[in-house]
């Protein structure tokens, strides 16, 4: 039996990256191909960067694609370490006309939770799960037994007067140069009041700071399992695969 495989591109602030997806195992056939993202990285000058990606792999199916924003019915609604122009682009019809083909868009914290549900950390756990990447800002993505509820943007809900994001994201331990023990305390917090808004049965953490989740992890004051997500840099490339083959 051929093996089923989809293509995902994930456009990020620094690099745009893409690849091939055995879409039974989840993991990249062969390596992933990497491109600077365009300055000024405009949705225009994005898009020819994706062709060249697809080109490098002479891949010609549909394409799942992320971005870094709020993407509503194929458009693009907010923007986050991209240019602002993409606000109000019709990201599925800009990318259909300019790859000649099928593309889905999605938010790529949503893309990287379905990625981790099926494949990764939360493979084998049946209930409510939140990825949250922790990075510059906070990502989520909310998912129930497969399903996800899009562009959560849990990162931006307010605690103790303060954004989320600007208490507990890893950029601002490093920009403070905080301990474990004290960053860790600023997580708890907004875990706290995720717990008491969400009632997850599962926590999974990404981003570059989940790797070294054994010095933070177990300093956390919380109720939900916390885990690190387990798929690191290709969870955005195979959850767009995943959403390129979604009716």
């Amino acid at each position: 039996m051929a093996e089923k495989l989809g293509f995902g591109v994930d456009i990020g602030g620094s690099g745009i990256k893409g690849g091939v997806v055995d879409m039974e195992t989840g993991e990249l056939v062969g390596e992933r191909y990497k491109v600077l993202t365009p300055q000024p990285s405009t949705p225009e000058a994005c898009a020819e960067v994706v062709r060249e990606v697809i080109d490098h792999f002479d891949w010609t199916g549909p394409v799942g694609v992320t971005v870094p924003a709020v993407v509503t019915k194929g458009t693009v609604r907010s923007a986050a370490n991209i240019d602002p122009g993409w606000i109000g682009t019709d990201a599925d019809a800009l990318f259909t006309s300019t790859l000649n083909r099928a593309v889905t868009v999605l938010n790529d914290a949503d893309a990287a939770g379905l990625a981790e549900d099926r494949y990764g950390a939360g493979r084998d756990f049946d209930g409510v799960i939140l990825l949250l990447t922790l990075g510059t800002g906070i990502g989520s993505a909310l998912l129930h037994r497969g399903t996800l509820v899009p562009n959560t943007e849990f990162g931006h809900i307010e605690v103790d007067g303060k954004e989320a994001e600007h208490r507990a994201a890893s950029s601002v331990k490093e920009r403070k140069e905080w301990s474990y023990e004290r960053w860790a305390k600023e997580v708890s917090r907004v875990f706290q009041e995720y717990e008491k808004l969400l009632w997850p049965d599962l926590i999974i953490v990404g981003g570059g700071v989940s790797r070294k989740a054994d010095k933070w992890v177990p300093l956390l004051d919380v109720q939900t399992p916390v885990i690190p997500a387990k798929l690191q840099n290709t969870a955005g490339i195979v959850g767009a695969a995943m959403a390129s083959q979604r009716d």
